[in-house]
């Protein structure tokens, strides 16, 4: 058995240029893709690069105290990010904090009354009748038939279909009474014409025809615009996206107003292989008004068989209607993803939700005074690094080379993985997360120390250094292991149970322990193998930090030989 434990390890010590490759490739491909990405810096959060933080409460109406749940408040949460991307704003963070409170952060550059009044007010959702839509920037699309081959037929319990025509086939609607008004403000104009000025001498109408032949929703300044000022009683524009192309919609007056819907969930049709939907019913008022408007839409040709869902001024589905819904109750199907109709389900339901928010607070940081924080940042962590240094240069000498290197490799896996996750999951470098960078120079420095320290143990007790790398390095490993895996633990812990800038201290700490044991592993070990084959630290010299006279090794015990016991003879 003894003689495979010796191959193993002589192979083991044989090649640590390998582990060194590896994290040079690990190295050059994060930089290479850094800079192929265009992010050659880490995002900054609000603390630092400036902007607008709001704090949101919840307040339920009388008697609704239950409203205020998770699942609503998630909701409100996608409803705020989608109001503050509408603003061109691609950076903001919106978040919850506790039970009732959403922190909306809003980098610098964008107009931050603006984007109070879009963050702190109910959501607006509206069913309206489309009269007209196109590609925006194009040609009217083309219009299928009013009852296109297998479309789904109501079910006997007149729970019908409604479903996106982006999506598959099926039926829906709003008001009768909307539709007519819609009709008749918008008189002569067909499914396949582009509105003219001259199908009514009423100046409303030439304007809003005007306004329909201008608009371009492929550009955000006019997307954030379209239909802002429409009441629920008025004919609007709006933007809406199909798939990745952006659509304008020529709507009527609303037709049933999103708190009329009672409740809306996405489930799965297994009855009739339709796949993933949204089954929404409506209350007392929002059934007759859904009824009387799928009765009058399911008579009419596409697209003018379609009803919009409009949430806060933007087309978020327009599923097209066969016949009238009946019952209060209605299903959009269609291919549906899961989270697709979850998604749509969830808009859905916000519109009845009885939720409002106040502000709490609103915190403006300039960019100069974020300037400021992250140059004393710096600062901190350069005198913090400086610190580490000259310990490491006084106690260990020529191995301090080692965990300076080792320490440099560690931060350049650092900066572009930041520099990286940016793009990829928004994550912004704030101050707590610099905070965190900073106590991970002592986490990796305290795993170099340990390791060198059962090196210098093996010299002491009389070994030279070749074998004493090998020999001290299981039992540091296992020291090295435990200890991260307690920072890890911790900051782990740290980030489920926090919210805000909290989590950014708790990311850093622990993707930089992660890091830490990368480096140990597949660097300083690595390095310190291949340097223990010089004379320099394999002769012990005196600034190798391995000094065997320094470090007070005992000499190398050695056996003598017991002398032999005579030889008895016996006499014939």
């Amino acid at each position: 058995m003894a003689a495979p434990k010796k191959g193993r390890k002589a192979s083991a010590q044989s090649k640590p240029g390998r582990s060194l490759a590896l994290i040079l490739i690990a190295i050059v491909a994060l930089t290479g893709g850094m800079f192929a990405s265009g992010h050659t810096t880490p995002r900054l959060g609000i603390d630092l690069a400036g902007g607008t933080s709001i704090t949101l409460r919840a307040e339920a109406e009388p008697g609704q105290e239950s409203a205020i749940n998770k699942t609503n408040m998630d909701t409100a949460v996608q409803i705020m990010e989608r109001r503050v991307n509408g603003l061109g704003v691609s950076e903001a963070e919106v978040q919850t904090q506790g039970d009732k409170n959403i922190i909306v952060n809003i980098p610098k550059g964008t107009n931050s009354k603006q984007a109070r009044d879009q963050v702190g007010t109910t959501a607006k959702l509206y069913f309206r009748p489309v009269l007209q839509r196109e590609a925006s920037g194009g040609a009217a699309q083309p219009e299928p038939s009013a009852s296109p081959s297998g479309s789904p037929s109501a079910s006997p319990s007149g729970s019908s279909k409604a479903t996106d025509p982006e999506k598959s086939t099926g039926s829906a609607t709003p008001s009768a009474t909307a539709t007519t008004q819609g009709r008749a403000v918008t008189d002569g104009l067909k499914a396949d014409d582009k509105p003219s000025p001259s199908a009514s001498a009423d100046g409303d109408v030439a304007k809003l025809q005007a306004a329909y032949t201008a608009l371009d929703c492929s550009k955000p300044a006019q997307r954030a615009q379209a239909g802002k000022d429409a009441k629920p009683g008025d004919t609007t524009v709006a933007c809406g996206k199909d798939g990745d192309v952006w659509t304008k919609f020529l709507l009527g007056p609303v037709a049933v107003d999103g708190t009329e819907v009672k409740d809306a969930k996405a489930s799965f049709d297994t009855t009739r292989a339709a796949g993933w939907q949204v089954d929404m019913t409506f209350n007392g008022s929002g059934s007759k008004k859904f009824s009387n408007i799928t009765g009058e839409l399911a008579k009419q040709s596409s697209p003018q068989n379609e009803f919009a869902i409009v949430l806060d001024d933007e087309v978020v589905s327009h599923p097209y209607v066969q016949q009238a819904i009946t019952g209060g109750n209605a299903q959009i199907s269609g291919s549906f993803t899961q989270e697709e109709a979850k998604s749509l389900a969830n808009m859905l339901s916000y519109g009845a939700l009885p939720l409002t928010f106040s502000e709490d607070s609103v915190t403006t940081v300039t960019a100069a005074l974020g300037g400021e924080q992250l140059h004393a940042g710096l600062i901190a962590g350069a005198i913090g690094l400086a610190l580490v240094v000259i310990y490491l240069l006084v106690y260990y000498r020529g191995l301090s080379v080692i965990a300076i290197l080792s320490l440099l490799v560690s931060a350049a896996l650092t900066y572009t993985i930041m520099s990286l996750l940016g793009p990829t999951i928004g994550f912004a470098l704030n101050l707590p997360a610099v905070c965190g960078a900073i106590v991970a120079i002592g986490i990796t420095a305290d795993s170099f120390i340990v390791y060198f320290e059962r090196v210098r143990d093996e010299i002491r007790e009389g070994r030279t250094l070749r074998p004493a790398v090998e020999r001290a390095w299981p039992r540091a490993r296992r020291t090295i292991l435990v200890s991260d895996f307690v920072s890890f633990l911790a900051a782990a812990v740290l980030f489920i149970v926090t919210v805000g800038k909290v989590q950014g201290f708790a990311f850093t700490l622990g993707l930089t322990t992660l890091l830490d044991v990368v480096v140990v592993f597949l660097f300083t070990k690595p390095l310190l193998t291949l340097l223990a084959r010089t004379k320099f630290y394999g002769g012990g010299h005196p600034w190798s930090g391995l000094d065997p006279k320094r470090l007070g090794a005992r000499p190398p015990l050695r056996r003598t030989r017991r002398p032999s016991a005579p030889i008895e003879t016996k006499e014939a």
